[in-house]
This record gives structure tokens, sequence and C-alpha cells, in this order.
């Protein structure tokens, strides 16, 4: 008796589950994934034209071949361990692909004839939509097909398997189970068209790795003739159960969401009250207002209208940072109960290293398993919607997920399994939150995956308190405004894809603040650490933000060197511990101090004036909730330090004498800007010259010097009125013109050194973009590369894991994990590099090879030969901004 054909295999139980049986799950879960609103749209948007029953069904056999390959004798003998077949093993990608193409694209094998491929080409199924469902591994799959002759010898019979007799077996019951696709007529499919060809890669895909759940689909190792049914059905249960289907939602409502549903309150601001009026045909929407002025709310306000008519099934919210993500998730936690009540979504926190759906945690077990905290209640079916929490590759499979806009950057990039994430992510309303924070890399990347997520029919949210014109118009297609014009639009403003004309409040939305701006002709850590302490000892609350890492270390170790002992109080600490806010601190550490920056400038109406100081770097210009009475900060591009000055006067608090209107002290190098035109770098200005052109922080001193002129030449700035013209004024191309007209030729060409690497990184981005226009076939995924393209464009860091004998962190907090800047370790991996860790004087001190590394209260640094370990001895600044 011959071996049935397995698809799945499980060793640990000892079960097999037939190979007809595991296709037909797959072509399951993917036509009903085709058959939901927004699924179906999309691939109808991609396809240019309706889809007739008929091609779907043909689309559906053709899904059912997805792991054609597996039927090689090579592949089905790796699940008879111990028997002797004679063959070597095999996998199925490339396999997959021989049965269609060999002898030249010629399907003249038997086995091709007995799958109906003769079939597949009446049906206009050419070789690029064939490549596109075979590649569901992640990657395109390559050429590996061997002349016929050879190709005739590998696919034979082998021991106990007959190859001709299964080949005939999965032949018949694709046309009993599929009878519709082999009817006369019809409509060719489309071939040759990028946009559908790449979805449906993505969707075959996604259907896959559904599909492969034993959870849902329980093994069978003998052929089932019925078992079709049984497929379909157990499709219905997983669509359900992991969000994907999101009809019972939408349904379970006798009403529709209103505002106060979703946010608590009673009626939307103007600015939301303008996103509630956008036309549900607009593909891509920009918000710019205030910080602080809901523009959160108003983008789940425009999913909610979305969601309800039926345009998007999911929501991906893309937030700059991990720290903005994990504050952002318990708020959208929360609105999402509000909205569904008992049929509420389980929204994912979509950051690596953290596994939580809802309120709810989950800890990884071996083989992909996970447990969750509360597990024990017996109740599967929350377990199963938590499914998109458990690995970072499924995050936009969820009906609701918040995390880093790096998940979505990487569905544009050639990287693995980037079409299961565009496809997951094309029946979701992507939102972007603060798009003026990235640089040229980044911003091409975002760009490149807005443009094919609209290109299938998805829709977009973008949203930034403080975006130029010149980049509104790239984002949106639009033409860019002169200086005048773009100084005249009214703030906030709405805008879509499809106008060019801002939709605007009648009336002023906002509270005016009026900022005192004042410049501090110093960057010295002493003379920041003093201001700071005089301001703390009268009552205030002062946010101290430095550029780099090593300056704000600087600036701590300044004030406690000042800081007499009755001032011991005024320190930001965790616990008892005197401590300042930036990104190399232990994942752990992290939510701590999260923690205590918020409860040390927390926005309590009822909060005593106290005084405190809180040092860090741009971790803190967003994403917290924090509200300072004094703000120090160094000098930095428009757009940045309007978002720090954010963080100033956040709400209606009672203030200390002296400090009840909010002052902005701004430090500026002593000796001008023009000194950094060499190139030179200091505490984050300027930049230094490297391979690929200049790299920097904040690198364009034209944009700095006519910020410095801004903060100098207005002695008040009347805040949000004042946002447009501000942003305007130096970061259009026509005031940087004049200042070069001004101030000579150095400053044109510095400049064009930095328009020139910012080429280049847009260049770098170009190069490892997937180019859904062109056909899937055209689509190649360099080798070997992948570990090399980033959604952030600089070094790879290099995360160390200190498993065994765990120490104890600076607060009290075990430390299990912490991450290096990859310019430190350029030779060191963090997975095979010989790791020593040990206590030292309140700090934990790591040997890899002869590097040295020490982590205290400081956080992480780098330590030579005679140096204490106390700060940071390094004195250049990662080249990205410390996020």
């Amino acid at each position: 008796m011959t071996r049935a054909p397995w698809g799945k295999f499980d060793a640990s139980a000892g079960t097999r589950h037939h190979l007809a049986h595991h296709c037909a799950d797959v072509a399951a879960i993917f036509r009903r994934l085709v058959m939901l609103p927004a699924f179906s749209a999309r691939l109808e948007q991609a396809a240019g034209d309706a889809i007739t029953d008929i091609q779907l069904e043909r689309l559906t056999a053709l899904v059912f071949l997805h792991d054609a390959g597996k039927l090689h004798p090579g592949f089905q003998a790796r699940g008879w361990p111990g028997e002797s077949w004679g063959v070597n093993p095999h996998g199925h990608v490339h396999e997959g692909l021989e049965i269609f193409l060999a002898n030249d694209g010629v399907a003249n094998l038997p086995l091709a004839r007995s799958l109906h491929i003769d079939s597949l080409v009446g049906w206009g199924i050419a070789e690029s939509l064939l490549r596109a469902v075979i590649s569901h591994h992640g990657r395109p799959a390559r050429n590996q097909v061997r002349n016929l002759s050879d190709a005739k010898q590998c696919w034979r019979s082998r021991g106990p398997y007959d190859l001709e007799a299964v080949g005939q077996e999965m032949g018949r019951i694709m046309c009993q189970w599929f009878p519709a696709a082999f009817e006369h007529g019809g409509t060719e499919l489309p071939c040759d068209n990028g946009q559908f060809e790449h979805l449906i890669c993505g969707l075959t895909t996604l259907a896959d790795w559904l599909g492969s759940s034993a959870q849902w689909f329980p093994h069978m190792a003998q052929l089932d003739g019925t078992y079709i049914e049984t497929a379909q059905k157990g499709a219905e249960r997983a669509c359900i159960a992991v969000g994907l289907d999101a009809l019972r939602q939408r349904n379970a409502r006798n009403s529709a969401i209103c505002f106060s549903d979703l946010t608590g309150f009673s009626s939307p601001n103007p600015q939301q009250a303008l996103v509630g009026e956008i036309d549900l045909n607009a593909r891509a929407v920009i918000l710019e207002a205030e910080t602080g002025s809901g523009k959160t709310e108003a983008a789940l306000w425009h999913y909610v209208r979305l969601f309800e008519a039926g345009r998007v099934d999911g929501l991906y919210f893309a937030v700059p940072t991990r720290a903005a993500a994990v504050q952002l998730h318990a708020r959208i936690v929360n609105a999402a109960k509000r909205v569904f009540g008992k049929d509420t979504p389980q929204p994912v926190l979509a950051v690596p290293g953290y596994i939580k759906a809802g309120d709810v945690e989950g800890t990884a077990l071996p083989h992909w398993r996970v447990l969750w905290d509360d597990a024990a209640r017996g109740e599967p079916e929350k377990q199963h919607a938590r499914w998109a929490a458990e690995h970072s590759k499924r995050y936009l499979a969820a009906q609701i997920a918040v995390g880093t806009v790096d998940q979505v950057m990487m569905g544009a990039l050639t990287v693995k399994h980037a079409h299961l994430r565009a496809a997951s992510l094309s029946r979701s309303l992507l939102v972007i939150d603060e798009v003026h924070a990235s640089d040229a890399y980044m911003t091409s990347v975002q760009k490149a995956l807005l443009d094919s997520h609209v290109a299938v029919g998805g829709y977009a949210m973008l949203m930034s308190a403080t975006l130029g014109s010149t980049a509104r118009a790239k984002w949106l297609g639009h033409s860019a405004p002169d200086f005048a014009a773009a100084c005249a639009i009214p703030y906030p403003a709405l805008w879509t894809s499809e106008t060019d004309t801002a939709q605007s409040p009648e009336a002023p939305p906002y509270n005016s603040k009026h900022v005192a701006m004042e410049t501090l002709v110093t960057m010295a850590a002493e003379a920041t650490a003093e201001r700071a302490l005089t301001a703390a000892r009268r009552g205030a609350r002062v946010l101290v933000i430095r550029n780099t890492v090593d300056r704000a270390i600087e600036t701590l170790s300044a004030l406690e060197a000042l800081a007499e002992p009755v001032d011991h109080g005024l320190l930001f600490r965790v616990g008892n511990v005197s401590t300042l806010h930036h990104s190399r601190f232990a994942p752990t550490d992290r939510k701590l101090l999260d923690q205590a920056v918020e409860a040390a400038l927390n926005t309590d109406k009822h909060r005593a004036p106290e005084g405190r100081i809180v040092i860090g770097t741009q971790t803190l210009e967003q994403s917290l909730d924090i509200d300072s009475d004094l703000l120090i900060t160094d000098l930095c591009p428009i757009d940045v330090l309007l978002q720090r000055i954010g963080r100033l006067h956040r709400h209606k608090l009672a203030r200390p004498a002296g400090f009840e209107e909010p002052r902005c002290i701004v430090m500026v190098p002593e000796g001008g800007l023009a000194l950094l035109l060499k190139p030179a770098f200091e505490n984050g200005l300027g930049a230094w010259r490297a391979a690929g052109g200049l790299q920097g922080v904040y690198r364009d001193l034209s944009v700095l010097e006519l910020t410095r002129r801004l903060v100098e030449g207005d002695p008040v700035w009347t805040i949000p009125e004042m946002n447009r013209p501000l942003v305007e004024s130096a970061l259009h191309p026509q005031q940087i013109k004049a200042l070069h007209e001004e101030l000579g030729p150095a400053w044109s060409a510095y400049r064009d050194d930095v328009v020139g690497s910012e080429l280049g990184d847009w260049l770098a981005a170009s190069g490892v973009l997937i180019d859904r226009t062109k056909p899937f076939e055209k689509c190649a995924f360099p080798d070997g590369a992948e570990q090399k393209i980033r959604t952030r464009l600089g070094e790879d860091n290099v995360r160390l894991l200190l498993a065994e004998q765990v120490p104890v962190g600076p607060f009290g907090e075990p430390v299990t994990e912490l991450v290096l800047p990859g310019r430190w370790c350029r030779e060191i991996s963090g997975e095979d590099a010989p790791l020593e860790h040990s206590k030292n004087c309140n700090a934990i001190v790591l040997s890899i090879g002869d590097a040295a590394f020490r982590y205290d209260r400081y956080g992480l640094a780098r330590q030579r030969d005679g140096d204490n370990g106390s700060q940071s001895a390094d004195g250049i600044a990662d080249p990205v901004r410390d996020d």
C-alpha cells in the first residue's frame, strides 16, 4: 500500500495531516478571507475589475496547489524517519515551481498533467501569478528548475511511495472539491498585474499561517472525500476566532457608534468634528493639529466611521517609539471596550519583546507556544483571539493593533514575510502618528508603503503637529505652495489626497499659550544644571532635554555636584536612585523610568507646586503624558522644538510663583553654528563625514540657524497660532535659499552635502523597496542581505540576553536583556559571542571578547581602560535620534 502524502507532520504527537486536507484548509481560509468585505474590495481594486464567482473558484483552486511541491518524494520521506527511500531530503517551494516550469516553462512532467496545469493555463494563470502563490513562505521563489530529463528522473516513485497514484488522486480530488473552476468560459484572471499578484501572495501566506494550525484543523492522515466541508467550517471558525472576520462586531450594535461611545466625551472638538465629516472615499488623510489636541481620538473616530461603513475591518496605529506604543495601547484598549462592549476585540501591542493582547500578557514557551496569564480560566475563544499577538509577523493581522511604525514599514521592504504584512494591513486603517519625526530614509520607506496601501484601496491617516508644506505635498502628491501661501494656510487643518485645499474649523479650537522664549548661549552641562536647580528650588517642575545621551549624563552629574543635601529631593529618582531618561536602559528599567517620569511631571490638576528636575533626551519629547513648568532644551529643528514645547504647560494646572506663564530656554553653541560647517559635530548639531556622506542627528545647519533666529527674534510665541508660520519660516525652501544668499557659499555648499546625504539615504531606501507595480515574477529579494535591511537607517543594534544568573539592575529589578548600539560592537554578535557579567560597585559589568560595558543608574556605557564607568566615555552620539 502506497504511503499517503502528508502536508503536516507532528513528530511529538506522531500525527500526520493528509496533503490534500492541508491544501483544502488553506484554500478554504483563502476563500473565506477574500469574501470578507475589506479583503474583497482590496482584491477587486488591485485587479481593476470585479472578481466573478468562477474567477474566485479558480483562484481558490490555484491556492489549493500552493503546497504541490510537497508531493516530491524527497519531501515525503522526511515524514517517515527510519525508512530508507533512496532519496535525498527536499523542501517544497522550489519543487513546486519545478512541477509547473520544467523544460523552460512548459509543464511536461506527468505530475503536472495530473494536477491540471493545462487547465490553469486556460484560465489565464501565467507564471507570475503562479509564483505568487508558490512563494508563500515569505520570499519570492527563485528558479532552480532543471531540464526535463533531470526533473523526470527526480520526480518518480520511491520505495513505498507511488508518486503517479498520489498525483492522480490529488488531481481528482481537486476537480471534485472545486467543480466550478473547471467549467467552460469565464474571464481570464488578471496576470502581469503587479498589485494583484503581490496581494495574492500575501493573502496565500496569511491563509497558510492560519490554515496550518491544528487547533482549527485537526490532523487526519487518510484522505476523506468530503473533507472540504470540514475545511470550510474550520476556516469560518478560525477567521472569526482570530478577528479577521469582523462581521460579528459590526452587526452586534443596534445603533451607530457615536463620539461619546468612543471617547467618553459628550462632543468632539472642532478638528475632531472635521474628521467626522471626511468623505469616506478619501483614501489618504492628513490631520495637522496641536500636540495634546485629541488627534488620537480623531483617528479612532475616523476608524469607527470606516468600520461601520464596511470600508475597513481593522486598525493599525503606528507611532515613532516603543514607549509611545506601550502608553497608547492602554488608551486604545479602553476605547475598544467602550465601543464594542462584550464583543470587544483584544487590541495587540505590536512591539517585539512584549506579548500582550487587551489587558492580558503572555509568556513565550518552546515550539512557538504562548502561555497567557489568564489561561487557567479555560476560555479558548479568548485565547484564539490573541493569535496575532503571539508572533511579530502576525501583528498586522490583528483586528486592532498599536505598535511602532517599523512593523508596517517592513511590509514595503524586501524582507521575509513582507507580503504577509502588507496584505494583512490592507484591510485596516493605517494611522501614522508624528510623520514629521522621520528622516529621509524612513520617509521614503513610509511613502512607498502608503502608496502601495492606497493602490489596492486601503485607507490611511497621517497626523502631525508640525508638518511643513513641502513634506505634506510629497505625502499627498500635491504641488507645494510658495512661502507666503504656506504661511497663510489655516491651522489646524485637514487634508485629503483627493484635494489640495485644506479644511479648517471656522473658529480657533484651542486655548492659546504664550511661551516666553529665551536663548542661553552655551551648551555646557554646568550652566544647564545651574538654571534647572535655581528654578526647582523655587518649586518648578523642570524638564531638561539634551540632544545626546552623553550630554544628558554630563548634565545629571553636574546637577548632583551642585545640589546641596537639602536639594536631593529635587532630583528625578526611581525609588531612591537618582537617574535620567534615555534609550540606553534595559527594557524592564525603561518601564520604571516611564512611570517615574509621568509621576514626577504628572498632569493631575490637583498637583501641588513641588520642585523636580527631569533630565533626558528625545525620549521625553513625545508620547509620555507629562507637564513641566519650565523647559530647558538644546537647539533643534523647529518642528522638533515645537514638539518639545508641547510638554510645557500642557494642561491648566497650579503653577509656582514666577512660573505662571510657560517659559522655554533654548541652549545654543557659544561660537555660533558657522563653526560646524567644517563639518563638525557638537551635542547633536552638525555632522561628521563618513561613508555615504554626512552623518549626524540634526545635521541641517540651515534649518538650525533659522530656528535659532526665530527664538531670538520673537520673545513670545503664541502656540498654536504661530505653529504654521514658525515651521514654514525654518523649513520652507525659499527661506533656506534666502539664508544662503545672506551668509554666503559656505552655507550653500554644506547644505548641498546634506541634501546629497539625504539623496543617498533615499537611494538606500529605494534599493530595498518592493515595487508592487511590477509583476511578481520581477520581484527578487537579495541573498543573505535581509539582516542588513533596516526600517531605520543606521547600524544594527545587538541584543544581549543575560539568561544565566540574571543580575539585579540599578533600580532593583532583574536585568534579562540589554541592547548595544551597533557602532559599539561592529565585531560582536549578540547570539554567538561569549558573554560574562558581574556586579561591581552597584553596576553590571559586561565583557564580550575584548569589549567591556557598564550598566548602572546612568544607563549602558562603553568602558575603557582607566574609565570609572560613572558616565559614558563616548563623545559621539549615535547617528540617529535617541528614540
